[in-house]
């Protein structure tokens, strides 16, 4: 499984935030050609994705995995969940809770 981190580093804090957390899970394929299962997880804080709580899933199938960078994993991942392009829109399963914690 790969695990896709983003970190907030503080420049007046020197405060480390995870804020975003993405799995690519190996489903099968070939040697050249990658199907994967990927999903985002729901928080802002380690606390909070670390409860694993799914937001958007998808497939990413025939990635050519020896060929190409896993950057563009990452990217088809994200436009396959609707993080980029047409579905860019916020969607009701993204919006946090108004109470911390939740």
């Amino acid at each position: 499984m790969i695990v896709v981190r983003v970190e907030l580093h503080s420049a007046i804090t020197r405060e480390v935030t995870e804020i975003a957390r993405m799995h690519i899970r190996n489903r099968g394929g070939t040697e050249d050609l990658g199907d994967y299962a990927v999903d985002t997880v729901r928080g802002r804080t380690r606390e909070q994705l670390d409860r694993g709580a799914c937001v958007r899933s998808a497939e990413v199938n025939g990635y050519p995995r020896l060929r190409i960078h896993v950057w563009h994993l990452v990217a088809r991942a994200l436009i396959a969940m609707n993080y980029a392009g047409a579905g860019e829109k916020e969607q009701q399963g993204d919006l946090f809770a108004m109470r911390e914690g939740e």
